[in-house]
């Protein structure tokens, strides 16, 4: 018998036979599609590797990616064997081949991947794209090494498909407290005076320390064991999407990207081999119709982690 789950203990883990109605929301496809309705706003069930040639192309604004990483490591009963670097560069051009034809010119894309894998994907994500950025994030969960460094960091590669892309700055900007307020003439000099404190918006760097792994408190935490926080996705989808854009995701997993697009308005399909995961992406969609909110993120400024308005969203 299941342990019974404490009442704090908000992760979503509805099993498949429960979930029947949320799969039942998903699509498979077995033909080219020549227009968007029939998956616009979709999790549509299966490999990737089948199902993005079935896709319009030059039909996305934007590409968020988190392939498997090269780990052996187990998926709902699907184990995902560690290659060799060779395998594992031929795995990564066989995606990227499906995925490139998708992406509009002015389209941009975000590639999620570990510290190992991260030399392998930057590398050939230049043969696709024009590579702009690698960002680092902090993601502090892991398990300790006795005989190495605990990996608290993970990779996001930035690329786009030419020259004339997305960027947004003002739409990511970082309000962080002001410890040493400075002033002229009385006045804040760079920085605003609230009654909640004093606070400066700052442009983002290509290292973010202020993102909350989703825990088992959290509304937002499934089962999903590399689930990526809805923080750090919105900060993809402000930055390089505007508001009616079409984001995809060919790694979907437990949903996170087709949720923060649905918060920020803007029009998804997401991709998910497992049936398991589609249960539970579909059932946040439903979640996020009723709360749009988004931890970390509120009234259109990301918060410092621990911070009182960061704290306040639940």
């Amino acid at each position: 018998m299941a342990a019974e789950k404490k009442s704090r203990n908000k992760t979503i883990d509805t099993s498949l036979q429960e979930g029947r109605i949320f799969l039942d929301r998903c699509v498979t496809l077995t033909q080219k599609q020549t227009d968007l309705s029939a998956v616009t706003d979709k999790t549509i069930l299966g490999d990737m590797l089948e199902v993005c040639p079935l896709l319009p192309e030059n039909c996305a604004d934007l590409l968020i990616a988190d392939p498997p990483y090269n780990l052996t490591k187990t998926f709902h009963k699907t184990t995902f064997s560690k290659k060799k670097d060779a395998d594992y560069e031929a795995y990564t051009r066989k995606w990227l081949s499906a995925v490139k034809p998708l992406l509009k010119e002015t389209g941009s894309i975000y590639v999620c991947c570990d510290w190992e894998s991260s030399l392998i994907i930057g590398s050939v994500l230049k043969d696709f794209f024009q590579v702009r950025n690698r960002i680092t994030w902090q993601r502090e969960k892991g398990r300790g090494a006795k005989a190495n460094w605990k990996n608290g960091m993970e990779d996001i590669w930035f690329a786009t498909n030419g020259d004339h892309y997305t960027f947004h700055l003002n739409a990511v900007k970082i309000r962080k407290k002001v410890v040493a307020p400075y002033r002229v003439d009385g006045k804040p000099k760079g920085w605003t005076e609230t009654e909640n404190g004093n606070f400066r918006d700052t442009c983002p760097s290509n290292f973010w320390d202020d993102i909350t792994i989703p825990f088992w408190s959290m509304p937002e935490n499934t089962a999903h064991p590399t689930q990526k926080p809805e923080k750090l996705i919105a900060k993809l989808l402000l930055a390089s999407s505007s508001a009616g854009d079409l984001v995809l995701d060919p790694f979907l997993g437990s949903g996170t990207t087709s949720v923060v697009a649905k918060k920020l308005g803007r029009r998804y399909i997401g991709v998910e081999a497992q049936p398991q995961y589609c249960v539970w992406a579909e059932q946040r969609l439903e979640t996020a119709e009723r709360d749009p909110r988004i931890q970390g993120y509120a009234d259109g400024v990301f918060w410092e982690r621990n911070s009182f308005q960061e704290q306040s969203v639940p």
